[in-house]
């Protein structure tokens, strides 16, 4: 096949490169679709304030017919680069044909690309944030994706490795089966930290949330929580801003369990979401003309089966004093009043001990692995 390389430069462009992977999986039942007008801000960095810390290209691969037949984004995010004292070029947003000619030219272009900013390393599939989608799946291929994770072919692996590139790290999936009854464990523990450091959870609202900041202040416990974790980029004010903006105003407050001490500082967060994975296929990833139906029915009307949980946060001043389990109590209590049977848990680091401890209690099963793959340039 004969492919060239086309760097994204225009709306167009940047649309053709939101909505390929939507044409490569159409027939693939486990794929779940972003949507498409959150991908073109996340993408465009006139709208996307990670800009201030982020350098980027985007490329598209065509083939001699003029037909997109893969993308690939470059990124460069200096606050990671400082923090965590390497030069590494990202690469994200990877989709490819199975043709190892096309994979080839667009990570030779990721290269070029960080080559020339003096960079030594390349690494991904990585975003902007971590709240991007990253991780490349390596197992799970018959499993339904998340809204927050993405889908992928399994033959992405063997080009990845083909090229060279090697692990560099892991991410495991969860599906929590959620117990009719809460585990014995979880309700004395949670009694003991209640009653010992007079913590408790904090009910919701929008105007309490408007009012006391949270938004900002749970994403300021999310910067405490996970900046020693790998290539974490601490989240700047104006990255703060947006998410809060984008997601906790989304959010139905039921699935945030927010945990206050007695001078009502938060020490702690579950943040969960109904699943809307069916909804989004559905939908196609479009609003319009009918998209928004099958959403708002999924978030509103009648929820699916399953939930996400997004994220958990405690403050490393409080983490190992039980404080998940005033979280555990009172997700599983709203889990079951919304009728869900199981929740698919975020990707967790492989290294990241203490968070796979938390499922002890329950009936889970480890179904996806996502990988990060990198070398040297």
């Amino acid at each position: 096949m004969s492919v060239s390389i086309r760097k994204v430069e225009s709306r167009r462009d940047l649309l053709e490169f939101v909505e390929f992977p939507i044409r490569l999986y159409k027939d693939v039942p486990y794929y779940v679709p972003g949507l498409i007008l959150d991908d073109m801000a996340t993408l465009n960095p006139k709208k996307n304030p990670a800009s201030e810390f982020c350098s980027q290209a985007l490329f598209l691969a065509v083939d001699e017919n003029g037909r997109t037949v893969g993308r690939v984004a470059a990124i460069i995010n200096t606050i990671a680069n400082r923090d965590w004292n390497h030069s590494e070029v990202r690469y994200g947003w990877f989709d490819f044909i199975d043709d190892r000619e096309v994979s080839t030219a667009l990570l030779a272009e990721v290269e070029k690309f960080g080559r020339e900013a003096g960079m030594t390393e390349i690494n991904g599939p990585l975003g902007f944030t971590d709240f991007d989608p990253e991780g490349m799946l390596v197992e799970g291929f018959d499993q339904m994706s998340s809204f927050a994770l993405k889908y992928n072919f399994p033959y992405y692996k063997e080009h990845i490795e083909a090229l060279g590139f090697t692990k560099r790290i892991d991410w495991l999936e969860y599906k929590v089966h959620i117990p009719k009854e809460i585990p014995e464990k979880i309700l004395r523990v949670a009694a003991i930290v209640e009653e010992k450091f007079g913590l408790r959870v904090k009910p919701l609202t929008r105007r309490i949330v408007r009012k006391e900041n949270i938004g900002r202040r749970i994403f300021e416990l999310i910067n405490r929580t996970y900046q020693g974790l790998y290539d974490f980029t601490v989240l700047t004010p104006k990255m703060i801003d947006k998410y809060v903006r984008d997601y906790l105003s989304l959010l139905d407050l039921r699935f945030v369990s927010l945990i206050v001490d007695k001078d009502d500082n938060i020490v702690g967060v579950g943040i969960s979401m109904q699943s809307i994975s069916r909804a989004t296929r559905k939908a196609g990833g479009r609003m319009m003309p009918f998209g928004w139906f099958h959403l708002l029915k999924s978030m509103f009307l009648r929820y699916e089966e399953s939930c996400e949980l997004l994220l958990i946060g405690i403050d490393p001043q409080w983490q190992d004093k039980g404080v998940n389990a005033l979280i555990f109590r009172d997700l599983i209590t709203t889990f079951n009043k919304c009728g869900f049977k199981y929740a698919e848990t975020n990707g967790e680091l492989e290294t990241n001990l203490k968070v796979h401890s938390l499922w002890n209690l329950f009936d889970v099963e480890q179904n996806k692995r996502r990988r990060i793959y990198g070398k040297s340039l």
